[in-house]
């Protein structure tokens, strides 16, 4: 395994939560576990595909636990593990910046608008 080396501390954390998807479902996660249907519906735009590689690799970061159950048919859920719960500042943090970052352009009179407010 090649060794990583990290210039400040933020490459670290994007390399684990970084890309359009992920802040997204850690987001969704954080008001407790949900199917990957749940999931599906909450995340506008996401693909069956997508969703399930960044699951798989939010499990393998240890930040996310895939939960099956033995029933017929086959329940999966998703929960943040203790690890993916010592996000949850960062990811407050960046939904009130983005519901300030909404509010500043719809003051600059820019046509947007935030559905769900978290």
């Amino acid at each position: 395994m090649t060794k990583r080396i990290y210039n400040i501390g933020v490459e670290a954390t994007m390399d684990v939560i970084g890309g359009k998807w992920k802040p997204i479902i850690l987001c969704n996660l954080r008001h407790g576990q949900q199917r990957p249907s749940e999931l599906r519906r909450n995340i506008q735009g996401i693909s069956q595909k997508m969703l399930t590689q960044q699951l798989r690799e939010l499990e393998q970061d240890n930040i996310v636990v895939r939960k099956s159950y033995n029933t017929v048919p086959p329940k999966v859920e998703y929960y943040l593990s203790d690890y993916g719960k010592s996000l949850e500042k960062l990811l407050d943090t960046l939904c009130s910046w983005g519901e300030m970052h909404v509010s500043t352009l719809q003051a600059k009179g820019e046509d947007v608008a935030l559905v769900k407010v978290d």
